[in-house]
């Protein structure tokens, strides 16, 4: 990566971590308010759950006041996943009223299941269509990040307090797999690249209200989903709360939210499943966006 070296000074905005460089060989960055993109890889070794549990945010807010760091260029620069492979990620099936289309009912309390962490990749990274895949479906979810350790959490305010950060997360199904063999949900969500994370965290105390975030997501530029988080039957600080019964949330792990309606399962026969070649883009308001061609699993 191309660098020069400039003076500390303030962000100028929201301050957005991300990690940029070929894959597994990524740098910690910042990107600042005037569009500067600071390397931090002289002082942080990687955005993973050790970081998260070692206050790392807070760590990177301090180093950002007091020394300078180098400002990469963001010319042909891969972006990768904003953070390292998640301890875990847990996912929530129907939380969107509109989810109705595929047949889903409103679930009395959040329906949860575990995805593969080593599923994420970088926002513009290739997704790969599986072997003998004929029902591989998108997903735009508002990924969370926890910062501590969330367990037999009272209160929404407690679970909001354990939210590290906020990022895009595509959730991508194979539906076959998920429904038809076996009714294993991890099984048709796990499949390699199937989470593309990012482009950057912006951190929880940014976001003003994260059940006001519109998010949309278009394949090969046909709108598809175009929703709003105020739309969640279970919102975050619910969300965390009810999982912190049932499992221990841990600083670096990332809950996948529910994804609105408009996803293939849900679209009139013959149905537009993703096919190798198929380009889909995913934004969310404040938080970025994404674009993935799709390939076919070699």
């Amino acid at each position: 990566m191309a660098k020069s070296h400039m003076d500390p000074m303030s962000d100028g905005g929201v301050m957005k971590l991300l990690r940029a460089g070929r894959a597994g060989a990524e740098h910690v960055c910042v990107l600042l308010g005037d569009g500067r993109l600071l390397d931090l890889s002289e002082a942080v070794a990687d955005v993973d759950p050790a970081f998260f549990a070692g206050g790392g945010i807070e760590r990177i807010r301090g180093l950002l006041g007091a020394h300078g760091f180098p400002t990469v260029s963001r010319t042909g620069l891969r972006i990768g996943a904003p953070m390292a492979r998640p301890g875990k990620i847990v996912c929530v099936g129907p939380n969107y009223p509109a989810q109705a289309e595929t047949g889903q009912p409103a679930p009395a309390e959040p329906v949860v299941f575990l995805k593969a962490p080593d599923t994420v990749v970088g926002p513009d990274d290739e997704v790969l269509v599986p072997r003998n895949s004929v029902k591989t479906d998108w997903g735009i979810e508002l990924g969370v990040v926890i910062g501590r350790t969330a367990r037999y959490l009272d209160t929404v305010e407690e679970a909001l307090a354990c939210v590290a950060a906020y990022a895009i997360s595509h959730d991508v199904s194979e539906r076959e797999f998920q429904l038809e063999r076996g009714g294993q949900w991890g099984k048709g969500t796990s499949c390699e690249t199937f989470n593309p994370l990012g482009p950057w965290l912006v951190t929880a105390d940014e976001i003003a209200d994260p059940q006001d975030l519109g998010m949309r997501l278009w394949v090969n530029d046909v709108l598809r989903q175009d929703a709003t988080t105020k739309d969640m039957i279970f919102g975050v600080g619910e969300l965390i709360r009810h999982l912190s019964h049932f499992m221990t949330l841990r600083p670096g792990d990332l809950v996948n939210t529910g994804t609105p309606g408009g996803v293939a399962l849900g679209q009139p026969d013959p149905k537009p499943y993703l096919r190798p070649g198929d380009v889909v883009r995913l934004e969310i308001d404040g938080l970025g966006c994404q674009r993935q061609k799709l390939g076919a699993a070699w």
